[in-house]
């Protein structure tokens, strides 16, 4: 799995200009709980994995275990 650093420069870059509380609101997950994803203060539990990666169009597995960086979205 990345660190959570990596795995939060990788969340901001997918999200883009979006702001994080339509995304956020979006994936069905708390502004705060994105944030904290978002700086590497927290690793997202499973459920929360699951919602990232259905709505950056990716796999749990390209999301956060890959090192490339995916911007499908």
């Amino acid at each position: 799995m990345l660190s959570a650093e990596n795995i939060g420069t990788k969340l901001r870059t997918l999200r883009g200009v979006r702001t994080r509380r339509g995304a956020a609101r979006e994936m069905g997950i708390g502004e705060s709980a994105l944030w904290n994803y978002e700086n590497g203060k927290r690793i997202p539990n499973d459920p929360a994995k699951e919602k990232l990666a259905r709505y950056y169009g990716l796999t749990v597995g390209e999301l956060f275990y890959s090192e490339e960086n995916n911007s499908k979205k």
